[in-house]
């Protein structure tokens, strides 16, 4: 007889505002917790000065923790300018400063430079691996880090606001590992300015957009009154752009069982015509297919000679 999982089989997801000066590790603890959930992870690390979008996936949910790493996201950023720091925002040392300050013209010329597919250094205080160990950590103890460029999508970057000379606030929808404080490091060095991110809030991932984000707050009230499930989202939402499939319950079952399905050819061509390049991991999964029974996920299938193959299946019904 297998070991009883600790916690209860709680699944779906959980659009969390991430609190200023909370580590995104401590939000999903507190998350968990509140859910007594089994399992819990989060789809992308906020820093502990940064604010916004967590989601946060709770039992067969993190099982689409890597699909939701993919998806673009949008961040709005305040730069201070005057003092650039170790880390590029408020929480690094003073490293350098200036009296220059750009005009609102030259930091809107400036801008379209960052639009595209952009070649960026990482921050040396990121969570990006070296030798086994992050980056972070070596660079605070005083270990020169030197990261490779990479290539990054931004799709857009705008001046919102400039409610002083002291201050910019600027709106980035971007691709995966892009670094905002990076951007802010090269735009000031464009602009030859010094200057640094003071206040950063993620604003969208993929579906899980800001205005429709759950509060610590708001959550711990739903499940005290009993209502916790009322902020939840399903497993599939970050799934939506995956072809999808309802299939019978035979079908379903099989699919559990780790074995494949057969498809009718009309089913084929209507699923081929949905399918688009995309990596998952580092993988190829432009095959990719989503299984649905009664409008919940089955199984993450690769579709291959007229037959959807389980990658991933999913158990959402109770436990006894």
């Amino acid at each position: 007889m297998g070991r009883r999982k600790k916690g209860d089989p709680v699944h779906g997801w959980v659009n969390l505002i991430k609190p200023l000066e909370m580590t995104s590790t401590d939000a999903v603890s507190r998350v968990r917790r509140l859910f007594n959930a089994q399992k819990a992870g989060h789809a992308g690390t906020l820093d502990p000065l940064a604010t916004g979008v967590l989601p946060i996936a709770l039992g067969e949910a993190t099982k689409t923790v890597p699909y939701l790493m993919e998806a673009d996201k949008t961040y709005r950023f305040t730069i201070r300018w005057g003092e650039t720091t170790a880390t590029f925002d408020r929480e690094g040392a003073v490293t350098a400063s200036s009296d220059a300050r750009p005009t609102r013209a030259a930091i809107e010329a400036a801008l379209p430079a960052f639009v595209g597919e952009i070649d960026q250094i990482p921050p040396a205080y990121s969570a990006i691996k070296v030798d086994g160990q992050r980056a972070y950590d070596l660079a605070r103890e005083g270990v020169e880090v030197v990261l490779e460029t990479r290539k990054v999508r931004v799709f857009s970057a705008v001046l919102a606001d400039v409610p002083d000379a002291d201050h910019a606030v600027i709106e980035v929808h971007c691709g995966k590992g892009t670094y905002v404080r990076a951007i802010a490091r090269d735009l000031a060095e464009m602009l030859g300015v010094c200057g640094h991110v003071s206040v950063l809030a993620r604003t969208r991932v993929g579906q899980f957009s800001e205005s429709d984000g759950m509060t610590l707050e708001k959550l711990q009230d739903l499940v005290h009154t009993g209502v916790g499930l009322d902020g939840m989202l399903p497993v599939e939402t970050a799934l939506d752009d995956i072809p999808a499939l309802a299939v019978t319950g035979e079908d379903a079952f099989w699919l559990s069982q780790g074995r494949p399905i057969v498809l009718v050819p009309r089913q084929v061509e209507n699923l081929k015509a949905c399918l688009v390049p995309r990596t998952i991991g580092g993988q190829d999964a432009s095959r990719t297919v989503l299984a649905t029974r009664n409008g919940k996920a089955a199984a993450l299938c690769e579709l291959r000679a007229g037959r959807l193959n389980p990658t991933r299946v999913f158990h959402l019904e109770p436990e006894s």
